[in-house]
């Protein structure tokens, strides 16, 4: 089943005609990204994708690094 889902994805990547390499993993990544952009907090992310050490759930931290600019008024949700 691993083998198929990650042959689909890669067949769907090659077929959009993305210049980048992307796998089922690449969408793990999304994942905590958009996870954590959208403000849930880094123990739920943890918990979400099995990490058993939270600084494993740090690295995605890294993209985060935006300033005061990114901070968004609750008014404009």
């Amino acid at each position: 089943m691993e083998d198929s889902v990650q042959r689909q994805m890669r067949d769907a990547v090659r077929r959009s005609g993305i210049n980048k390499a992307a796998s089922c993993h690449t969408l793990r990544h999304c994942f905590a990204t958009h996870l954590l952009e959208r403000g849930y907090d880094i123990r739920t992310v943890q918990e979400l994708l099995g990490h058993a050490d939270v600084s494993t759930t740090q690295l995605y931290t890294h993209v985060l690094q935006k300033g005061a600019n990114a901070v968004a008024s609750p008014a404009d949700h």
